[in-house]
Order: C-alpha cells, then sequence, then structure tokens
C-alpha cells in the first residue's frame, strides 16, 4: 500500500492593490482646458531650448556649409510623430554628407540630441532625425523627382521668421558699481 502525502498549502501573502496617482490631463480636460503640449526638444532640453531654437540651428548649419533651397515645413496638423520638416539641396554627395554632419555637430553642441541618421552612406538623400525637427537634405535630381514640398509644403514658414524667432535672447548682467 502506497500512502499519499499531501504538502501543506504555503500561505500567499495578500497584496494591497497599487493606488494609481492621479493624472493631471484627466482633470484638466475634464476642466474644458487642453493641456498644453510639451515636444520632445522642449523635454530633453534646456528650458530655453525650444523648437523655433532647434529649427534655427538647423536652418543656420545648412547655411553655414551653403545649403541650396532650404525650406521649413510646420507639419503639427499633418503628423503627430514630428512638429517641422526642414528640406534642404547639397550639389554632391559629399556636400549632402558635410551639411548633415553640420546639422549634427551645431544641435549636439547646443545640447540637443540626435535620434536617427539615414543614408551618410550613398550622400544622395540624407535624413537627420533631431526629434521634433526632420531633416531632408538631397541632391537636386533626387528632390525634384520625390516632390517631398508637395507632401509637407501645405504650411511653410518664412526662413526669416525662423531665423527671427530662433535667435537666443541676450543676457543682461547685473551692472557692477565702480568705486
Amino acid at each position: 500500500m502506497t500512502t499519499k502525502t499531501t504538502k501543506p498549502e504555503a500561505t500567499k501573502a495578500t497584496r494591497k492593490p497599487r493606488e494609481k496617482p492621479e493624472s493631471k490631463t484627466k482633470d484638466t480636460v475634464e476642466d474644458g482646458l487642453k493641456p498644453k503640449r510639451v515636444t520632445r526638444a522642449e523635454k530633453a532640453l534646456d528650458p530655453d531650448f525650444s523648437i523655433e531654437r532647434l529649427q534655427f540651428l538647423i536652418v543656420d548649419a545648412l547655411e553655414d556649409m551653403k545649403g541650396q533651397s532650404i525650406s521649413v515645413f510646420n507639419t503639427q496638423a499633418l503628423s503627430d510623430l514630428f512638429d517641422r520638416v526642414v528640406i534642404a539641396s547639397g550639389t554632391s554627395n559629399r556636400q549632402t554628407r558635410a551639411l548633415a554632419s553640420n546639422v549634427i555637430d551645431k544641435v549636439k553642441k547646443n545640447g540637443g540630441k540626435i535620434y536617427g541618421l539615414e543614408g551618410e552612406d550613398t550622400g544622395e538623400w540624407v535624413l537627420v532625425d533631431c526629434g521634433d525637427i526632420i531633416v531632408h537634405i538631397l541632391q537636386p535630381v533626387v528632390r525634384a523627382h520625390f516632390r517631398l514640398e508637395e507632401i509637407w509644403g501645405s504650411d511653410e514658414l518664412n526662413l526669416d521668421d525662423v531665423k527671427a524667432l530662433g535667435k537666443p535672447k541676450r543676457r543682461t548682467s547685473p551692472r557692477t558699481k565702480k568705486s
């Protein structure tokens, strides 16, 4: 005869369910107020660093390396993935790579983050992901073929406005009294 032995059942410690923190956006939506959208650029960078500052840095970097036909498009209404698209042309593979490299250097130097880089090996079409801004640097033949302006061109920004809005504000230092 075999006897079956049973193991005593282990008692499980009872856990309290976690209380979920109250969501601030839920309250503001109920109150009828729309919460302010904070972009990735604003989260990752200095408080003074805004999307206007980032697009200024990108356009400035492209102009430094003689980028041609620079266009900036506001895509907030078209895509939730990014807020701006910058399109520029370079005359050769070497120049498109140099333009992309200069954009990356300038954004990183000013505290920005680069999320991705595509097409640098061929240089015909280089894409730089700066978070809220996507930069397309193409050779003129490739740009004419793909016509990105038709896709994103509903709300093109004026370059003079981009430059004026993104310039760093001069901070005044307190004056010291000279004796």
